[in-house]
Parts: C-alpha cells; sequence; structure tokens
C-alpha cells in the first residue's frame, strides 16, 4: 500500500487525534487459567490485561473472519517491529494510536484509534470495532459498514450536510423509502452518538442528524 508504513505510524489523513489528557484506560482483558494449589480442586481463572501479542491475535483473527489475508494487512504505530514483523511488545510508545490499513480487492480501508493510554488496547479496539461492524454487515449494512471504514474523514463538517444527505445516511436513490432512510439514520445515530465507547464522535453524529433532517424535508418525513 503505497505512503503507508508499519513504523513510525501513518495516521489516515482527516482523521482527528485524541489529545493525551484524554486518553483513557481500557477494560480489555484474556481470561486465564492456574492450577489449584489444592489437590482435586479445579483449576482457578482470572483475567490480566492483554499483551501486544495477544491484541495483534485478535485483530488478525477479526480481518480474516472478514476474508482479508494477513499479507494484505498493515498495522501502523510507533513501535518498531518483531521478527514477526509486527509491534513489538516490549515498549509502550509516548504516543500509543495504532492505524490498520487493508486492501479489500483493489479498495484500501483503514481504521484507527487512539483513544486509550496503551498500544496493545488500541489494537484491541480496533480489533472489537470490525467485529461490530461484522454484526451490522449480517443485518443487513454492508454499505454502512463500507462507509465506517472508509469515509470518517469524508463526511461533513458538524451542523453541516455538504454532501448530499443519501451519501452521509448510505441510502441510494433506488432504496430511499421511508423505512429504509430511518433505519440507515438509527444506525448511524447509534454508532457515532457521543456516549458510544470506541466508535462516539461528536462531529459525525451532528452530521448524521443534520443529513437526516435534510432528507426528512426532502422526503415529507415526520422528523
Amino acid at each position: 500500500m503505497k505512503g503507508i508504513q508499519s513504523y513510525p505510524l501513518t495516521w489516515p489523513a482527516g482523521w482527528k487525534r485524541t489529545a493525551e489528557a484524554d486518553r483513557k484506560t481500557a477494560i480489555f482483558t484474556k481470561e486465564t487459567s492456574r492450577p489449584s494449589l489444592t489437590p482435586g480442586e479445579p483449576p482457578r481463572s482470572g483475567k490480566t490485561q492483554l499483551s501486544m501479542a495477544d491484541a495483534i491475535d485478535r485483530l488478525l483473527r477479526e480481518l480474516r473472519l472478514m476474508q482479508i489475508e494477513e499479507a494484505k494487512v498493515i498495522i501502523s504505530t510507533n513501535v518498531p517491529l518483531s521478527t514477526r514483523g509486527y509491534p513489538r511488545g516490549d515498549r509502550e510508545p509516548v504516543d500509543p494510536g495504532a492505524a490498520v490499513y487493508w486492501l479489500e480487492g483493489t479498495k484500501q480501508l483503514v481504521m484507527a484509534i487512539d483513544r486509550y493510554d496503551r498500544l496493545a488496547d488500541n489494537v484491541a479496539a480496533v480489533a472489537a470495532t470490525l467485529d461490530a461492524m461484522r454484526r451490522i454487515e449480517r443485518h443487513g449494512g454492508g454499505t454502512i459498514m463500507e462507509r465506517a471504514f472508509s469515509g470518517f474523514a469524508a463526511l461533513p463538517a458538524p451542523g453541516q450536510v455538504t454532501a448530499p444527505w443519501r451519501s452521509v445516511l448510505c441510502v441510494t436513490p433506488g432504496e430511499q423509502r421511508h423505512e429504509v432512510v430511518k433505519q440507515s439514520y438509527r444506525v448511524l445515530r447509534s454508532r457515532y452518538h457521543p456516549d458510544t465507547q470506541l466508535t462516539g464522535n461528536a462531529d459525525l453524529f451532528r452530521a448524521v442528524q443534520a443529513a437526516y433532517k435534510q432528507a426528512c424535508v426532502e422526503l415529507g418525513m415526520p422528523t
């Protein structure tokens, strides 16, 4: 993928960054099991913090489920690469952001997250977001999924609809029935709501709201 490098971080153009003071501690963990110290008792289970290797494995598993070959994936971070070709797990960068690029056919798509204070958690958050988007796709939201991956920066500025509302709401002219428009609006509104973990974005939420109001006027729908 031209211009994309694994190290240092290649952050996608147009994507907002999270200020260091606003980064959060994530809750991504993995289940562990330890032998019991008492004979006859079952192993003791618990949870531990995700390692870099754990997070990368989760991410690659999600991409495989999307039929994306590992050779078509670039995980871009501010951590030098291991012999495996992925970020090493023995250091934490000052900037823990992670951008994951992949090719789907001839299209280059990207998902980038920097809201957490650990690199492994940001990589795990990308994996969790991909999982959530696959669930939307299974329910007929494939067009919405594609826009979510590649169109964040292309959406209009807050409170404005410089692009046609159909483009913002992922509705084609042949699908602009009231119920289709409302369903797409509800999915996007929920995804971008500022209170939504991982995908919340106040600017995009307002853009979707503005596009829906424009759709209601044009189609004669109640707001």
